[in-house]
């Protein structure tokens, strides 16, 4: 009569205790993230090549209107439009008729405070709201979350005539006050971002405080803002950039005023009808082009500066807690 044995004599090893410990063999990596390394790290020197190109020339795509605009500016009144990238006639006194022939300083100025006005306020309320939500446990709270989502659907085009004959109620026509006034309110994209900032961040921290007496605008302040700097820098930064761009409200609120007054957009498009030849104009446009670039610097001065705290709070926007 025969008997199994073991072949080897030996007692084999017992199973992992749990699923998924160090024993376990590794799960796939899924199909998208493999597809992602290597187009992000090609491995041959032809992949690199390419994809080196690629990006070289997206890059050359967007910096072609930035560096027209340069070669622009510096043409004299018959040549700016010749599409060349490299001028004929180098003209640099235009930067310093350009003084001479527009407000460009008083349009710049303007610019500046009412964009930071808009930017400052937004991202404060914004910021106030936006923590209450994160923060405070109330009955009906996702419903009138949802509800300020909601006003993000309406269009621009619905709310223009309506806010426009309450600014004109209150005889703010002329002033700078309808072009951030609107932002102690807060906005509703920007206390998304702000909440799920917020809600990424421990709540210990602020039972803590809590129990060391902290109130709730020092939760806020002492707590909640100095945490949250990479997220308040990104909605200042959006929204100074779009009320320095912003050509239609100040369009609407400003052209009753004088010409001094004008923010920088709606004063280059003066300038450009004021030089129109239809207009009555000589068709100067070279003073028009180095406007416009002076008015760009700053735009790019700002996002390089604040380059560290976009990216870190583009990155961290979507955590929660």
């Amino acid at each position: 009569m025969s008997t199994t044995l073991n072949p080897i004599g030996l007692t084999p090893p017992p199973e992992p205790e749990h699923e998924g410990s160090v024993e376990s063999a590794p799960a796939p990596t899924p199909q998208k993230s493999r597809w992602r390394r290597r187009l992000s790290q090609p491995k041959t020197l032809l992949g690199r090549i390419v994809l080196t190109i690629i990006l070289v020339g997206f890059a050359l795509l967007f910096l072609y209107p930035f560096v027209w605009l340069i070669a622009a500016s510096l043409k004299p009144r018959g040549e700016v439009f010749d599409n060349s990238l490299i001028p004929r006639t180098f003209t640099p006194e235009n930067y310093v008729e350009v003084w001479n022939q527009l407000p460009l300083l008083s349009w710049v100025w303007n610019s500046v405070a009412i964009a930071l006005l808009a930017a400052g306020t937004v991202a404060i309320s914004s910021s106030i709201v936006a923590f209450g939500f994160a923060y405070f446990r109330f009955p009906g709270r996702r419903l009138l979350f949802g509800l300020v989502l909601a006003t993000m659907m309406l269009p621009g085009a619905v709310t223009m005539i309506p806010i426009y004959l309450i600014w004109k109620e209150t005889g703010m026509l002329g002033t700078w006050v309808p072009l951030w006034g609107m932002n102690l309110f807060g906005s509703a994209f920007y206390i998304f971002l702000q909440r799920q900032f917020f809600l990424g961040l421990p709540r210990e921290l602020f039972e803590a405080a809590r129990l060391d007496g902290a109130g709730y605008w020092g939760l806020f302040w002492r707590i909640a803002m100095p945490l949250s700097i990479p997220s308040f820098v990104i909605v200042f930064l959006f929204e100074f950039q779009a009320s320095w761009n912003n050509l239609q409200a100040s369009l609407i609120y400003l052209n009753a005023g004088s010409v001094d007054d004008f923010t920088a957009p709606l004063g280059i498009a003066y300038a450009m009808t004021k030089y129109s030849p239809t207009a009555g104009g000589h068709g100067d446009y070279q003073y028009v082009m180095v406007a416009s670039l002076i008015v760009t610097l700053p735009m790019l001065l700002l996002f390089a500066f604040g380059q560290r705290y976009f990216i870190e709070g583009v990155a961290t926007q979507g955590r929660k807690g």
